[in-house]
């Protein structure tokens, strides 16, 4: 079984909305048995829109990466955000 990513770079517009998403998002992570792999961090964009912000988490497979988004756990997360950040949001497959 391939795992799955969660693949976000995200452009803070609300602090304290992203931070009281961050909160809640963290517990979804934790139930689906995803880890983050990237939070934030210094990073050097190369190609395309510049972000400020970069998170990468795994989880065990693609299909519970898609579970823990589609949850009602991650969506009420998504509901306290509101707009506070300008993202683009990808789940992916693993290679291995």
């Amino acid at each position: 079984m391939k795992k799955g990513y969660w693949v976000a770079k995200a452009n803070v517009i609300d602090g304290d909305k992203q931070g009281a998403y961050g909160k809640l998002a963290e517990e979804v992570i934790a139930k689906f048995n995803g880890k983050f792999l990237v939070r934030g961090g210094e990073q050097a964009t190369k190609e395309g829109a510049e972000f400020m912000r970069n998170v990468v988490v795994e989880f065990p497979s693609f299909e519970i990466a898609l579970q823990a988004y589609e949850s009602d756990d991650y969506q009420q997360a998504l509901a306290v955000l509101d707009g506070g950040a300008e993202r683009a949001y990808a789940i992916v497959e693993g290679y291995e």
